[in-house]
């Protein structure tokens, strides 16, 4: 049985707006195995979309390897947008050693809401993935669960949006505080099926035979970031 263990602390910068929220970065992050092209921060797989679909966004000439330069880039891009970065998953135990979100056991969840009540500008998660067993918006509707807060739906068309509320906000605002969800197409290979699937995604590409599962992220995305 392989302990997969969440390598990087979440980053929650002061002033801090949207929060990304995934599940757990591929086993060879926890055991130090990275391959050149990965980078050794959040969402560095080289496998995986987020970065390169981002890159494209706001154009940011990112560097693909395993170096601190190519990490401090995406340290500053979060920094300079008021973007964190905090998993939902802290560990779990698995039979197979891979990234497969359905191969998860005994999950151990991080206290999401604690880190939203002490940073009290956050007002957006992003979850990089739906409510398919396994992926950040299942886990974070069993947390709100145990804190007893309800989530409602704002928009059931993909990317899916939703709100809930998190005690007051200061006095200041002289209101309640709700803080948005969005849940992205997940930005992994994995997910290109379902894009495939989706009718929006046939529209675009038979208007335009070289639109491709990037690009339509990219489309998905930008509104959001």
């Amino acid at each position: 049985m392989f302990i997969h263990t969440h390598p990087y602390e979440p980053f929650i910068p002061e002033g801090t707006t949207k929060l990304i929220v995934g599940t757990l970065p591929p086993p060879r992050f926890t055991t130090g195995d990275l391959n050149d092209k990965d980078v050794d921060f959040c969402y560095g797989s080289s496998n995986g979309l987020l970065w390169p679909v981002l890159d494209r966004i706001f154009q940011l000439g990112l560097r693909y390897e395993t170096t601190e330069a190519a990490a401090m880039q995406r340290k500053q891009f979060l920094l300079s947008k008021n973007i964190g970065v905090c998993d939902i998953v802290q560990s779990c135990k698995r039979d197979k050693v891979d990234a497969s979100d359905l191969g998860m056991q005994e999950v151990i969840l991080r206290d999401l809401i604690g880190y939203l009540k002490k940073h009290k500008t956050i007002d957006t998660l992003i979850f990089t993935g739906g409510n398919s067993k396994n992926g950040p918006e299942y886990f974070f509707r069993k947390h709100l669960k145990t804190y007893g807060i309800p989530l409602t739906v704002v928009s059931d068309i993909v990317p899916r949006i939703h709100r809930f509320q998190l005690g007051r906000a200061s006095k200041k605002q002289g209101n309640n505080r709700y803080i948005k969800t969005v849940s992205l197409t997940a930005p992994s290979g994995a997910a290109n099926r379902s894009i495939g699937s989706l009718p929006l995604y046939k529209m675009l590409k038979k208007e335009n035979p070289n639109f491709n599962t990037l690009d339509f992220r990219v489309m998905q995305y930008r509104e959001f970031f």
